[in-house]
């Protein structure tokens, strides 16, 4: 300011008034920006406890979501997230492997804020929870960020579901119609095939943009579905964002919420977005770890009343967008921990999806692929999106199946005499045809259009193979 004071004084008499007052104009604003510059003080803290997965500090006030380094005597450096607080201790949870920590390590607030860099230099990329990469490359260079958290969109502003979905996928095409900016799950218990139904879709779905997620899984399916199931063809239009379960909870829920950001920022462009998440009983089961590493108290099976609170903030924020003319239509794996559907995480995630497929051990054990149980499956769009010959050949389909998956036992033993029921005789010629519908070779593709007229060719006559 004395230079500033010190040049005032000197200037010669003959300067216009105006010319003066343009240079202290001018002095002014370049210290009003090196005042905006200055980062704000933070008070350091020391690490004082440590039990499972929770880090206790004293000394610092960081907001919950905030980032701090926790830096011990040695030298060692662990990067940890806010997740709560208990009085004037902050609880912290690391993002990596809790190593090399002591008694009074310094916790320095870093005031890096919950964001992602995105853009079409994600585009053919393979990466963690935290955006770094896993497929050996540099990191990718965006200019926008977005917040992990999403923006909230008003429901009055979203665009309705109006135009149905080519997944590739006979039996969800013809039977279970899927809309562009629906959400979907795919339920089933483990090694029933979710995981290859999910690569069926990914290869088959018409899509601008595909994000996968793979969520809490095995470590050694990523670097399978990028090569066998996405190919590089097919990887030139994706974003996989893979968190293994050997990471910690907090990365994983970070990798769910990394990839719905990128989803995000692509449906704003105006791009029609495939979201793909395996799997959704993963990143509750990361909540659930969390929240009781902090404290919070269980309800449901082990699950704390936070991880139902999650959900719907996750899953609500896929859909039809509010400007843009883009669309994110997800599709999230559920397990059914013991083949139960009345899992508390299934049945929540039934309440906020837009339907359900249900995939069946026992029609996977009978060698039929996809192994969907077409009685329990449900698309809560398809009446809005279908036309109506659709809507009825897909009742008289499931009307048949139905009809014979209730008397199998009778039929089998031999107990049920031909001619007793005209119904159940109906669906005795049709079920091999049906199943034959349903089946599907995972290496092929059946569009749309040919899933339908398949279907009515199938159901519209009054017997099997098109005899009247």
């Amino acid at each position: 300011m004395n230079q500033l004071v010190t040049e005032t004084q000197t200037l010669p008499s003959e300067l216009a008034p105006i010319q003066r007052n343009a240079r202290i104009a001018g002095h002014l604003e370049r210290y009003r920006k090196r005042a905006e510059q200055t980062k704000p003080m933070m008070a350091e803290g020391r690490l004082v406890r440590m039990i499972g997965l929770t880090l206790e500090a004293e000394g610092c006030q960081v907001p919950v979501g905030g980032r701090c380094k926790v830096v011990s005597a040695g030298g060692h450096e662990l990067e940890t997230e806010v997740v709560g607080f208990s009085g004037q201790r902050t609880l912290l949870m690391a993002v990596g492997e809790l190593v090399g920590l002591t008694p009074g390590a310094r916790v320095i607030p870093t005031l890096s804020a919950s964001d992602t860099p995105v853009g079409e230099a994600l585009l053919g990329r393979v990466l963690d929870g935290a955006g770094r990469p896993l497929d050996g490359q540099p990191p990718p260079q965006c200019d926008t960020r977005v917040p992990l958290l999403g923006r909230s969109i008003n429901p009055l502003a979203r665009r309705p579901i109006s135009e149905p979905l080519d997944v590739g996928v006979r039996a969800i095409n013809g039977l279970l119609t899927v809309g562009r900016g629906q959400r979907m799950g795919l339920f089933a218990g483990s090694g029933v095939g979710k995981s290859v139904l999910l690569g069926m879709m990914t290869r088959y779905t018409v899509a601008d943009i595909t994000v996968v997620a793979l969520i809490g899984e095995r470590g050694r399916e990523v670097n399978e579905f990028v090569q066998n199931i996405l190919g590089k063809e097919g990887l030139a239009r994706a974003v996989v964002v893979a968190v293994p379960a050997d990471h910690s909870p907090l990365m994983r829920l970070h990798g769910a919420m990394l990839a719905t950001s990128i989803a995000e920022y692509f449906r704003d462009q105006g791009m029609n977005v495939l979201l793909l998440m395996d799997s959704l009983t993963r990143f509750a089961q990361a909540q659930r770890e969390i929240a009781l590493a902090i404290g919070e108290p269980p309800a449901t099976k082990g699950y704390t009343p936070s991880v139902f609170a999650k959900l719907p903030q996750l899953v609500e924020r896929a859909g039809n967008g509010d400007h843009g003319g883009g669309s994110i239509t997800a599709f999230y794996t559920v397990l059914t921990e013991g083949d139960d559907v009345n899992d508390p995480i299934a049945d929540a995630a039934r309440a906020i999806l837009d339907g359900h497929v249900v995939l069946s051990r026992e029609i996977a054990e009978g060698g039929r692929y996809p192994a969907i149980d077409i009685e329990a499956s449900i698309s809560r769009v398809m009446n809005e999106i279908a036309p109506q010959a659709q809507i009825q050949a897909a009742r008289r389909f499931k009307q048949l199946y139905a009809t014979f998956r209730r008397n199998r036992d009778l039929i089998s033993v031999g107990a049920y005499q031909k001619g007793a029921d005209p119904r159940v005789d109906e669906a005795i010629g049709f079920y091999p045809l049906l199943e034959h519908y349903l089946q599907q070779d995972l290496r092929e593709g059946v569009q749309f259009n040919e899933s339908i007229i398949s279907l009515e060719r199938l159901v519209g006559d009054s017997a099997p193979g098109g005899a009247r």
